[in-house]
C-alpha cells in the first residue's frame, strides 16, 4: 500500500522537523510543547508502521507484532495529544512574558 508509505514518510518528517524545533527554542514551555507533537508524529509513525505491515506480510507473528506497534502508536498520539493541549494554554502568556 502506497499511501502508507507515504504517510510514513510525512511523519517522519514532521518527527524530525518539530525535535530540530525543540533543540532550536529556548523557551521552556515551547520546548515541552514540540516534544509532544514530536512524540505524536512519532506515534504516528509506529501506527502507520504496524499498519502497513499488515498488509505487506500475513502470519501471525506478524499480526501480533502489528498490533503492538498500532496499539504503542495510538497510545503515543493521545497521551501527547493532551500534552500538547495542556502545554498549549501555557504559550501565549510565555509568548507575551518573553518577547
Amino acid at each position: 500500500m502506497l499511501i502508507f508509505v507515504f504517510l510514513i514518510i510525512i511523519s517522519a518528517v514532521f518527527y524530525l522537523y518539530y525535535k530540530t524545533k525543540q533543540i532550536r527554542t529556548r523557551l521552556p514551555v515551547r520546548k515541552n510543547w514540540y516534544a509532544s507533537r514530536a512524540q505524536i508524529a512519532l506515534g504516528s509513525f509506529i501506527a502507520f508502521f504496524g499498519i502497513n505491515q499488515l498488509f505487506i506480510f500475513q502470519t501471525v507473528v506478524t499480526y501480533i507484532i502489528a498490533g503492538i506497534f498500532i496499539v504503542l502508536g495510538l497510545a503515543l498520539i493521545v497521551h501527547n495529544f493532551k500534552a500538547n493541549r495542556h502545554y498549549q494554554a501555557f504559550l501565549d502568556e510565555e509568548t507575551r512574558l518573553n518577547p
